[in-house]
This record gives structure tokens, C-alpha cells and sequence, in this order.
């Protein structure tokens, strides 16, 4: 058996390694399949319970859902009623009823600043520490 130089040895192991810690990129068209397109899928987790007491009631959340999520995202969204915990600020385990809301869009900075914008105001108008957002890029067909 024949060994490597010690130097090419390293080299390789380093450019295996490269890639390991990063994320993926966003699909482009040619890493859909045909008739899938790009798109990012942003999952946004609002916790229910206020801070302060009481908790988001239903009619509350109904009018946050069409005053601000559904203007900022009109082609469509996906609501699911949740039960969830976190560690807030203060150490404490919150557990409390949520709403997952899922949104397929293109990426691009139009999407990218209405998310902002929806987070903000939940936080704000419910006194919330966090909004939880997960993105994933991923293909579709409508």
C-alpha cells in the first residue's frame, strides 16, 4: 500500500471537509426537477401566551392574521394550531398554545422584508420575546 505525501494528504482532507459546515444554497432552476420551481418555505412559530398574562385569544389572532400576515402574503399561507415550550429569558420553561404559520414564496427581498415586518409586529402587539422562523429552500409545483 502506498501512502500519500503528508502534505497532499492534508489538502484532501481539507477540501473534504470544506463543505460540512455550511448550509445549502437555495435550489436554482436546474437543481429542480422539471416543472418544480425554486422557492423558500418559511415556517414562523407565535407563541400564544402574553408575558405579562393571559394568553393570544382566537379573535385576536384571526385580526392579526388579516390585518398584517395575509396583506404581506396574499398568493396564500397555511395556519396550524400548535402546543409548544421554549426557554424564555428568564430561564423558565414556557409552554403554551401556538400557531405555525407556513409560507411558500420565491426568494427575493420583497418576501424577505414583509416576514420582518410581521414578526415585529407580532412581538409587538402581544409583547412577545420571539417569533421563531425556520427556512429551508425547496421545489414546488402549484
Amino acid at each position: 500500500m502506498r501512502r500519500l505525501p503528508r502534505g497532499l494528504a492534508a489538502a484532501m482532507l481539507a477540501l473534504s471537509l470544506a463543505g460540512c459546515g455550511s448550509l445549502p444554497a437555495s435550489p436554482g432552476a436546474a437543481a429542480c426537477a422539471p416543472g418544480l420551481s425554486p422557492f423558500e418555505r418559511d415556517t414562523l412559530y407565535f407563541g400564544r401566551a402574553i408575558p405579562t398574562g393571559g394568553q393570544v385569544s382566537e379573535a385576536d389572532w384571526l385580526r392579526f392574521l388579516d390585518g398584517t400576515v395575509t396583506p404581506a402574503f396574499p398568493q396564500g399561507l397555511t395556519v396550524i394550531d400548535a402546543v409548544g415550550q421554549w426557554r424564555g429569558e428568564a430561564g423558565a420553561v414556557v409552554r403554551e398554545p401556538s400557531k405555525i404559520v407556513v409560507l411558500l414564496h420565491p426568494r427575493d427581498d420583497k418576501a424577505d422584508a414583509a416576514i420582518a415586518r410581521v414578526i415585529a409586529a407580532y412581538r409587538q402587539t402581544f409583547a412577545q420575546e420571539a417569533v421563531l422562523q425556520e427556512r429551508q429552500a425547496v421545489c414546488v409545483r402549484f
